[in-house]
C-alpha cells in the first residue's frame, strides 16, 4: 500500500470531487498535514483556509469533478494533471451563474507528500477559460 499515492487519490476523489461518501472537511482534515501551504500564482493559504474554500465549492458547484488524468511522481513529489468541470449556481469569482452553463478546465498542481499527508500543494488552474465557457 503507498499511502502517499492514496492521499493524493482522496485528495481529488473524495475532497475535490463532489460525492456522497464524504465530505471536504473530513477527507482534508486527514490528508493534509496541519502546517499544509497551497500556493497558487498570487497568494498561499493553509489547512483551515482551503477547507473553506472546497466546502464553499462544493455549495456553489454541486457536480463539481476534478479529475487526474496524468499523474507523475519522484520521490515524495507528485504532479498531477487533471480537468476541473461544474456547473456553478450562484457568484463565482464575480459572474453571476444560474447552474446552466458548464465549465470543463485543466489543472496542474505540484504535491509534497510525506507518510500520507499533503504539506505543500503550487497549483495553476485555467479559470480564464472556466470564465469564458460560463459567459458564452
Amino acid at each position: 500500500m503507498d499511502k502517499n499515492r492514496d492521499a493524493i487519490t482522496a485528495f481529488y476523489k473524495k475532497a475535490l470531487t463532489v460525492n456522497t461518501e464524504t465530505t471536504p472537511t473530513a477527507v482534508l482534515t486527514e490528508v493534509l498535514a496541519d502546517d499544509f501551504i497551497s500556493s497558487g500564482s498570487v497568494e498561499s493559504k493553509g489547512k483551515p483556509a482551503l477547507i473553506g474554500q472546497v466546502e464553499f465549492f462544493w455549495k456553489l458547484i454541486p457536480d463539481l469533478k476534478w479529475e487526474p488524468q496524468d499523474i507523475a511522481n519522484d520521490g515524495n513529489k507528485y504532479v498531477v494533471r487533471s480537468l476541473v468541470s461544474g456547473t456553478p449556481n450562484g457568484d463565482f469569482m464575480g459572474t453571476p451563474t444560474d447552474g446552466t452553463k458548464s465549465f470543463k478546465i485543466m489543472s496542474i498542481d505540484f504535491h509534497t507528500v510525506i507518510d500520507g499527508k499533503l504539506t505543500s500543494v503550487h497549483h495553476l488552474e485555467d479559470w480564464g477559460t472556466a470564465m469564458k465557457q460560463l459567459k458564452s
